[in-house]
């Protein structure tokens, strides 16, 4: 029987909006501290709000969006939030201090938190029934390309043009989210008005995504070692050549695992990308913390690269089955919420141990954190999982029986 296409016009369009979005972040994220303490008067102790404020404004609206997402016309959210997008993207070209910068930050973080809950919903509407791990993992493939190429163009241009080159390049970039996104017709989708009362936390919270998303907590937190600070890590170990080097050499990897990832999951399940993912993420972060050559160094972002590939689509999809079909978009942002204040928390509280114990203790403490995502995988997910299965099975043994 002949599969369904994948590589639909939607697929990509919905994609390609999630990949701009995803780069004009990553971006701010490693460019927005320096100008605010260069160009407008930001403090060294508070310039980590810009990114805060951010996360914080993105929290908040990730769950408010997965319950629009479930009751409201989407068409009509993806216009909205990627044409606010773009338009934030704009104003930093302008923004005068650093008071006005923190309040454009937290309205950007709403459209951000927003946009990229819907994308990462609206495109489960456009992937074939069958091949919603592969197609998962293609669309974060995306997500992780701007990952990784989204600080090293910041740095880049900002270092070569200045930012007044890079802040054009952002809206152009925004632009595109915004284009594509309106680009992307959505199929019917079936309404549900909520039975629960207005401030009932289920309207906000799919808890059945909570167990996998704890666990993406963990992993998007040691990650915010890596997007902030490694460009300052290589340049305190003498390889600030190679610092651009390691998001490339992550990247590839990501890309290289893909096909497979997708493919594998859809066959075989979760588990097994899931624990051999964590345990190649955490031998990475680890041996990142002892690097002293720049071969080194590029081979630990191969490997993590490779542990952070098979990962992150696993989460995302297993967080998103773990719900009734109409209720996706809020298993989607349920994931996001927690991802996000893993991601913010990780670059901040990091942060701290790398200002008081140094980069390689950073790092090490990193390489823990994942490792106890393992522990929290298995502990709130896996084994709840064989409960479930084993119980199905004694009731239809009973079943069977009478």
């Amino acid at each position: 029987m002949e599969k369904e296409r994948l590589w639909s016009r939607n697929f990509l369009t919905i994609s390609f909006s999630s990949f701009f979005i995803f780069i004009n972040f990553y971006i701010l994220a490693v460019t927005l501290p320096e100008y605010a303490l260069t160009h407008l008067g930001g403090s060294a102790d508070g310039i980590g709000l810009v990114t805060t404020v951010f996360v914080i404004a993105a929290v908040i609206f990730r769950p408010l969006t997965g319950k629009w997402l479930d009751e409201i016309n989407r068409k009509k959210l993806l216009v909205f939030s990627v044409a606010m997008f773009a338009a934030c993207s704009f104003f930093y070209l302008w923004v005068p201090n650093y008071s006005l910068l923190l309040v454009l930050r937290f309205v950007h973080g709403i459209s951000f938190g927003i946009a990229a809950t819907t994308t990462s919903t609206v495109v489960l509407d456009v992937i074939p029934r069958e091949r919603k791990g592969e197609g998962i993992g293609y669309f974060t493939l995306f997500m992780s390309l701007a990952m990784v190429f989204g600080p090293f163009v910041g740095l880049s241009v900002s270092a070569s043009a200045g930012y007044t080159v890079l802040f054009v390049l952002m809206v152009i970039f925004a632009s595109l989210a915004c284009l594509f996104g309106v680009m992307t017709p959505i199929p019917r989708h079936e309404r549900r008005p909520s039975e629960l009362g207005a401030w009932d936390i289920k309207r906000f919270i799919e808890f059945r995504a909570v167990p996998v998303a704890a666990a993406g907590f963990l992993i998007a937190f040691a990650y915010g070692a890596i997007s902030t600070f490694i460009s300052v890590y290589a340049d305190s170990i003498g390889l600030k050549s190679v610092a651009g080097y390691f998001f490339i050499v992550f990247a590839a990897m990501v890309l290289l695992s893909r096909p497979f990832t997708g493919r594998l999951f859809d066959r075989r399940g979760a588990h097994v990308l899931v624990y051999p993912g964590i345990a190649l993420f955490a031998i990475g972060m680890i041996a990142l913390s002892r690097a002293d050559s720049a071969l080194f160094f590029l081979i630990t972002a191969a490997i993590i690269g490779l542990g952070y590939g098979a990962i992150i689509p696993s989460f995302q999809t297993l967080a998103i089955q773990s719900a009734p079909a109409h209720r996706s978009g809020l298993a989607t942002g349920t994931y996001f919420v927690f991802f996000d204040l893993g991601y913010g928390l990780g670059s901040y509280l990091l942060g701290l141990i790398a200002s008081s114990a140094g980069y390689s203790t950073m790092y090490l403490v990193g390489g823990l954190t994942v490792l106890l995502s393992l522990v929290a995988y298995y502990g709130l997910y896996h084994r709840g999982e064989r409960r479930r299965i084993s119980l199905s099975a004694q009731r239809k043994a009973q079943h069977s029986s009478i």
